[in-house]
């Protein structure tokens, strides 16, 4: 016998599901030549652009989020090797969402659908809550402010500990940055690091820090053309730029570009050339991501931020168009 109200109810749901893009919510921003797009799953930077120039690789409302692009990652940025932690003396494990290297890779809010609080034309709030899990037994509380101004697009993230216990924590964006005609092959990246993080070939397991001018192709404090040259690495010990900012600066041979600076709190910085098998994706973009520690962290301790009961963080970055 066919119980109506099941029927009634299913129907309802299948008739809202319909209504959300497949990359959630969408919350479109402008300010005088900039535009910004803000997909709900992951508080993603969809796209941004400046007088209609893409400044970041973009990816349509209606798509599943290709390779974290445009990301938020949090609780941790990178990989935790092997998903496991020592946590104050307790042995954690983590789910393992990076199958090909076997580790935990940029935290657990990436997929979540994260809720508009506020939305003017030129700025637009998303928060979610991080619950406890096996492998991260800690409750956050995550907001994200997107706004627009003269000087492109800024965006901070404030995290809560609203739970008990010492939250291990760290934070970064995974934009893919466009300075403009061709691919990351044909622009220059300037990036006044003096050292970066050696790692493995195959795993990307962290080995130590070393200084960029020990490694061909490693220094970017002067600008130089990327060419074929392969980066999955985090760098270091960036000097500020006038501001009191750090900044990595992409530039096509025409000049124009997209510059990316953000605050002490960030003391790290992974950048990868997107090398991908597949055609459409590899080299299309430069992944910057300013991060508050490195990879691995969880395990090392290095720059490792611990979030005690109602203790809270905040970071932020801006991306500009070089004009």
């Amino acid at each position: 016998m066919t119980d109506p109200t099941r029927t009634s109810s299913s129907a309802s749901l299948a008739g809202s599901a319909s209504t959300l893009p497949v990359s959630g919510s969408a919350s479109t921003i402008e300010h005088g030549p900039y535009r910004a797009e803000i997909a709900g799953v992951g508080a993603t930077l969809r796209a941004l652009t400046h007088e209609a120039r893409d400044l970041v690789v973009p990816f349509g409302v209606d798509e599943v989020r290709p390779l974290y692009r445009g990301a938020l990652l949090a609780p941790w940025p990178n990989r935790v090797v092997d998903g496991t932690y020592d946590d104050e003396g307790v042995e954690r494990q983590l789910p393992i969402t990076e199958a090909e290297r076997g580790h935990a890779l940029h935290g657990l809010v990436q997929w979540a659908e994260w809720a508009v609080e506020h939305h003017t034309p030129d700025r637009v709030v998303l928060a979610t809550q991080l619950a406890p899990s096996d492998g991260y037994p800690y409750r956050l509380d995550l907001r994200v402010e997107y706004l627009l101004d003269d000087d492109g697009l800024r965006t901070t993230v404030l995290a809560l500990n609203a739970g008990t216990g010492r939250a291990p924590y760290g934070v970064a964006p995974h934009p893919y940055l466009v300075a403009g005609e061709g691919r990351v092959d044909d622009w220059t990246l300037t990036l006044a690091a003096d050292s970066y993080l050696e790692v493995t070939d195959d795993r990307l397991v962290p080995l130590g820090v070393h200084g960029v001018s020990e490694r061909d192709g490693f220094d970017f404090r002067e600008g130089r053309q990327i060419g074929d040259l392969f980066v999955d690495h985090a760098f270091t010990d960036v000097a500020a730029a006038p501001g009191g900012l750090q900044e990595a600066r992409v530039t096509a041979a025409d000049g124009r570009g997209v510059r990316m600076s953000w605050g002490p709190e960030l003391p790290w910085v992974q950048v990868h050339t997107g090398d991908r098998p597949e055609p459409e994706n590899h080299r299309r973009g430069l992944a910057v991501e300013p991060m508050t520690c490195p990879p691995d962290a969880f395990t090392s301790g290095i720059d490792l931020v611990r979030l005690g009961p109602g203790e809270s963080h905040e970071a932020g970055w801006r991306i500009a168009a070089v004009v």
